[in-house]
């Protein structure tokens, strides 16, 4: 049963030196609202609204019929769904579609859907006529706090995930808790990975409110989710502000994600971004144990958090050395030394390039229990 819904809106502006900055809109029933903002905010008669076959039949018709209420034609471009789609190839038709639609500069892009499709169409803007305005209209709870704020887009590639892309910071980000209530169970707890990340890199007693009200947001109570949507987009808009290229703080965000994309990209997927994060910060919390940068009981009070968000901390079943090996690729080795962000405490990371092989190694075999 969904919880009672606050109508307030939320609103954490971000601004980059040197660009133009913008607001991350939270607020019940904005999906229908989404003409209105973009008629305000953007000067077209036409906007391309990409999404995928799984999210376009739940929101596709409110933000269609809101963009034509507000005198803008909309142009939509439809994605198959699924990471195992996030690829060049799979964008051809995507600007097959758009080009010919005589689609000029001013032309915005609406990403529908959730991180892939924010990724693939944020590249899609960043690219077509080079470069038009974005706006992502995220749809899952991964997405909304954390893959549509920071102007990250891209696809994977064969070697390794997102290997392929460019930042392109959107004009605006429009998030509608209501979205969540279409959502798998799975898809939400993948989210809450995310959320339990930005605590564990910059808030101590954003940490410890999670683990008393983790059940709250898995009850789809939509005043803790807006709160909880807009607390995590507020830490992440910070860290963007102070980093948008990821030439040094902004790597914090990446805090589980270097055994986290590993573990996807050797699986193929088979296991959910979510699912990736949680084992990877899993790992990385193991890995601060053994470094004496976390306590014991800090280290479990993260895997207690993690399991009760029902996402897992082990079982992990992929060779040792595939995970290794893969993460020899990831975008944060740098002078071929591997880059490891690692909690220091909770509510503070920090990055070592000095970690020795044999104990990345026991901390991805840790997983296995």
């Amino acid at each position: 049963m969904l919880g009672g819904m606050a109508q307030t809106e939320r609103k954490v502006s971000i601004n980059i030196a040197g660009q133009a900055g913008y607001d991350i809109l939270v607020r019940p029933g904005l999906l229908a609202d989404a003409g209105g903002w973009l008629k305000a905010h953007a000067r077209s008669a036409k906007a391309i609204v990409v999404s995928d076959a799984n999210v376009f039949p739940k929101h596709g018709a409110a933000v269609v019929q809101s963009l034509m209420s507000a005198g803008i034609e909309p142009i939509v471009a439809m994605l198959p769904a699924g990471e195992d789609h996030k690829s060049l190839a799979d964008l051809l038709p995507v600007y097959d579609k758009i080009l010919p639609a005589r689609v000029e500069r001013s032309t915005p892009v609406l990403a529908l859907g959730g991180g892939v499709v924010g990724d693939m169409a944020g590249f899609v803007a960043a690219t077509v006529l080079r470069g038009v305005p974005l706006v992502q209209i995220p749809t899952t709870l991964l997405a909304m706090v954390d893959a549509s704020v920071g102007g990250k887009t891209g696809v994977n590639h064969a070697a390794g995930k997102n290997l392929i892309g460019a930042f392109h910071q959107p004009i605006g980000v429009l998030i509608d808790p209501l979205a969540l209530a279409t959502l798998p169970a799975a898809e939400l707890r993948g989210g809450l990975a995310e959320c339990i990340k930005h605590d564990i890199i910059r808030d101590a007693d954003g940490f410890a409110r999670l683990e008393a009200n983790i059940h709250r947001a898995l009850a789809l109570d939509m005043v803790y989710l807006a709160d909880l949507i807009s607390h995590n987009v507020a830490i992440k808009a910070r860290v963007v502000e102070a980093d948008p290229l990821e030439r040094g703080e902004r790597a914090h965000l990446n805090f589980g994600h270097t055994f986290g994309h590993a573990i996807e990209t050797v699986s193929r997927h088979s296991y959910s971004h979510g699912q990736c994060v949680a084992l990877g910060m899993t790992a990385a919390c193991f890995l601060a144990e053994k470094l004496k940068l976390l306590d014991e009981s800090d280290r479990r009070r993260v895997v207690a958090v993690i399991a009760r968000a029902g996402l897992p901390t082990g079982g992990l079943t992929l060779a040792t050395r595939d995970v290794i090996d893969a993460m020899g690729f990831d975008k944060k080795v740098a002078a071929g030394k591997l880059r490891l962000i690692l909690p220091h405490g909770i509510g503070h990371v920090v990055i070592r390039d000095d970690v020795a092989a044999d104990l990345v190694a026991a901390a991805v075999e840790s997983l296995r229990g």
